[in-house]
């Protein structure tokens, strides 16, 4: 208390407005209601020590100001901690008075140049569930620099993989870029993470690339994180190597259904809310408990993605700014019949047995990619990530007419 009423004085007297917290919960409920240009935040307190609260605020996209750490009883490797984290500087009681004013100088300068980062596992200290998980994943992360994920569909592996993600540092998801990977990408990517959220996805020019940056992983500072709903079989079919697989798999990872964690989605959509606001991309808005629970009582089968998406549409539609269930309920009936009408998708084959509709759809699939690519083989086999061979059986089987054999 002496401490946080001498420097209040010290900084009121330099003609900046101080608001005191006496532990971690007051620092989360200040930040939540407000957002400070500068955080003087003490290592040792009461409740959740200081660190931990950066983390939480790193994961969670509120940290958007400069945060300058104390403390009394600091070691260079808490220093370094910090700092990693996202702190700007590192100040040790007692603190010289023109220490603290030229730290608060510099971190005042500093905060329009930060912004938002993505939400991860660090932001949710409370969830039970969601905590345990960080806690494997970071066990696992520091046995290994490479970490694969078997996932359930509608999973939330963007959500676990961000929490391996420093902040500043590159985020380089391979099933984004169809270019070759080269020596300098990783260079100029070191510290970061290379991201491939599903293996069955990736074209063979993509499963290239990942392999030889797994190859490199230690030389260039980086991390591989990724994931597949898929079993070893389809993977073999899709063009992996087992040697491959089993280099992948040798560290791997569970990670539940959206659906699994069906109490968790109202923290983790106001998570994503707040997340939007701090980084200016909407207005202020709320859910109100109604919405929370609508959101809750969805199956998400689309996973994070698809929640994140529909935080943002509910935020950006909102007329007022309290989000009601009922435009929670508009927005999740809209998106399934778009989803159905934009497969090409006539109702009825939604009626018939798995096998029948799973033909139809595949049928559809290879229809529409034909008309893009006018029956050329070598492209539909690198598009649709299938060998040629098995291509061509697949279009046996569906009474599809196999295109040029050669790429022109």
């Amino acid at each position: 208390m002496g401490i946080r009423e001498l420097l209040s004085e010290i900084l009121t007297d330099e003609g900046h407005e101080v608001w005191l917290a006496e532990n971690a919960g007051a620092a989360r409920q200040a930040r939540n209601t407000s957002r400070p240009d500068l955080v003087l935040l003490d290592i040792w307190m009461p409740d959740t020590d200081g660190i931990t609260l950066l983390k939480e605020w790193a994961g969670g996209g509120q940290l958007t100001m400069p945060v300058i750490m104390m403390s009394g009883h600091g070691t260079i490797d808490t220093a370094v901690e910090a700092t990693r984290i996202g702190a700007l500087d590192f100040l040790e009681k007692p603190i010289a008075l023109q220490k603290l004013l030229g730290a608060v100088k510099k971190g005042l300068a500093k905060a329009p140049m930060l912004v938002a980062g993505s939400l991860s596992l660090t932001a949710f200290s409370r969830s039970v569930p969601l905590r345990d998980l960080r806690k494997r994943l970071e066990q696992v992360a520091s046995k290994s620099r490479s970490v694969m994920f078997r996932s359930a569909p509608g999973g939330i592996v963007e959500l676990v993989a961000r929490t391996l993600h420093l902040p500043g540092k590159a985020w380089l998801d391979l099933s984004q870029d169809s270019a070759p990977l080269t020596l300098e990408a990783l260079r100029a990517a070191s510290g970061g993470v290379l991201f491939a959220e599903e293996l069955g996805h990736l074209s063979r020019l993509q499963q290239k690339n990942l392999m030889f940056a797994a190859e490199r992983l230690e030389k260039y500072d980086l991390r591989l994180v990724a994931a597949t709903t898929l079993d070893t079989a389809a993977l073999l079919g899709q063009g992996w190597e087992e040697t491959q697989l089993t280099y992948l798999f040798d560290v791997c990872l569970g990670v539940p259904a959206l659906a699994e964690l069906r109490d968790e989605i109202p923290e983790i959509a106001t998570h994503l809310l707040t997340q939007l606001i701090e980084s200016g991309e909407v207005s202020a808005r709320r859910f109100s408990t109604a919405a929370l629970n609508a959101l809750r009582q969805h199956a998400w089968p689309g996973g994070y993605g698809e929640l994140k998406s529909a935080v943002k549409s509910l935020t950006v539609a909102a007329l007022e700014e309290e989000i009601l269930p009922e435009d929670v309920l508009r927005l999740i009936t809209l998106a399934r019949s778009t989803s159905i009408a934009a497969a090409g998708l006539p109702p009825e084959v939604l009626m018939l047995p798995l096998r029948e509709a799973r033909e139809a759809f595949e049928r559809l699939y290879f229809e529409h990619h034909i008309r893009l690519d006018g029956a050329n083989m070598t492209r539909l086999a690198e598009k649709t990530g299938l060998e040629r061979t098995h291509l061509y059986r697949k279009f046996k089987d569906l009474g599809l007419r196999p295109g040029k054999k050669e790429e022109d």
